[in-house]
Order: C-alpha cells, then structure tokens, then sequence
C-alpha cells in the first residue's frame, strides 16, 4: 500500500471515527463517502471496511461510556435483539443489488439525516426535555452540565419498530445503524442525546458483527484497507467519546447535519 495512501486512510479513519464516536453513528456515515470519493474504492468494498471500522468504534467507545455510566445497558440489549435481525436481512439483500444502487440510497439516506438532524436543532435550541413518566429507568452524570441526569424511557415499541429498521440500513449500507437508533431513542422515547449516543455506540459493534461475515464470504473486504481505517477509527473513538464529555452538541449538530447535506450531494452526482 502508497504510503500516501495509507496516512488517507489513517486520517479519514481518525476523523470519522470521532464524529462516529461523538454523534452514535460508528462512523460509516463519513468514511463511506471517504473511501468511495476520495479513494476510489469499490462500494461494496467501502460498506465492508465500514462494518470493520464500526466494530473498532463500538468497542473504543462503548469500554468508555460503560465506565462513565451514560450506556442504558437494559434498553440497548432489548433493541440489539430487533437491530441484529434487520442486520442480518440487510447483509443479505446488499448481494443482491448493484453498487449504483447503494450509493444513490446511500446518498437520500444522508440527506434525510441531515434534514432531521437541523430539525432537532431547531426545535430544542440546546434544550433538552426530560421524561420521567416512562419506563426503564436510568441516570448519569453530565460533565458539560455539572449535574446528574435523571431519565425514563417512553414508547419501547415503536422504538424496537425503528430498530429492525436501523438493522437492515447498517447491513445494507454499513453504516453501524445508529443514524436511525439515535434519533428514534432520542425523538420516540425521549432519553437524552449524551444516553441516546452512548447507547448507539454501545449497540452497532453487535449490529456490525450480524453483517460483517456476510460481506467477507463475498469476498468484498480488502484486509489492508480495512486494518489501516480501523486503525484510525479506533484511535479517533476514543478522542470523540472525550470531547462528548465536555461539549454541548448543538452547534456541532448544526456543522456535521451541513457537512451530510455536502457529502450526499457529492455522491449522488457521482
């Protein structure tokens, strides 16, 4: 491998990595695009190294939260169940589909997540409301805010639904499904974004590993490019779950929903 080649791929893997880390989404989000336009590598090949990186930020990230307590451990086992049984499905269904295909689903995909994403911005202006009139309940300690958080959990079902759902898009696209966890943990069951994310990351290594043997089988994963990216991603986990300690994420939402905005135009012009 270039040398040149190689600190890319170190560097797109650190960046994304860290957003991946911060937002809950494994960072398959950047580093697909990254790869595929930056790099030239193959889409298939691009959503395997993706799962491989995913699985390198779950288990960076999640170590960490566990320690901090931000994890809900019951609610992310509960929905791993519905999450691993899209993935699968997803995993399956990508064999079968053109790579124009992926990337033009790919690219709606980000979209709508931008969209959503400047949308809960605008609608709680660093504000977050906090339910305590659900189930499960669970807390934690906000270093940004200097104070214990103390949360329930609202509408399980519909939660679980989204899930099944994130599943098939991680297997689909690679994208660890935490741009669907994410929002449906944060928006549907009302559990603050720090717990939301931190849940996310804990649950996508799990979701990524239903799919990652599917990918391989098909001889899609390139063992060099995946090594080097997760390399990065591993490293820039664990820099993102640090700044999410000390950061209010609502003008990093608005930055990163504006760089998705970017990137899905990109790729789908491509």
């Amino acid at each position: 491998m270039p040398i040149i080649s190689f600190i890319s791929l170190l560097l797109g893997g650190f960046i994304a990595g860290t957003f991946g880390a911060l937002l809950g989404l494994g960072g398959g989000v950047l580093l697909i695009p990254f790869l595929v336009i930056i790099l030239g590598v193959p889409m298939h090949q691009a959503i395997a190294t993706s799962i491989i990186a995913v699985i390198a930020t779950s288990s960076a990230g999640a170590a960490m939260n566990l320690e901090r307590r931000t994890v809900h451990i019951r609610l992310g086992m509960l929905l791993e169940i519905a999450t691993v049984t899209g993935a699968i499905l997803g995993g399956i269904t990508a064999n079968y589909l053109s790579a124009s295909v992926l990337a033009k689903l790919f690219s709606g995909l980000l979209f709508l997540i931008a969209l959503v994403m400047i949308w809960r911005a605008r609608q709680h202006r660093g504000q977050e409301p906090i339910y305590t009139d659900g189930a499960l309940p669970g807390s934690f300690y906000d270093d940004a805010d200097r104070k214990t958080v103390q949360y329930t959990v609202k509408k399980i079902p519909a939660a679980l639904l989204v899930s099944i759902v994130a599943g098939n898009v991680s297997g689909l696209l690679g994208v660890g499904g935490g741009i669907f966890k994410v929002p449906a943990m944060h928006i549907l069951s009302g559990i603050p974004m720090k717990a939301a994310t931190a849940t996310s990351n804990f649950m996508i290594g799990v979701t990524a590993a239903a799919s990652a043997f599917i990918y391989f089988a098909h001889g899609h994963l390139n063992p060099f490019i995946a090594s080097t990216a997760a390399l990065g991603v591993l490293a820039g986990s664990m820099t993102g779950v640090r700044v999410s300690r000390r950061i209010h994420g609502n003008m990093l939402t608005w930055i990163f929903a504006l760089a998705l905005l970017g990137i899905s135009i990109q790729l789908y012009l491509r």
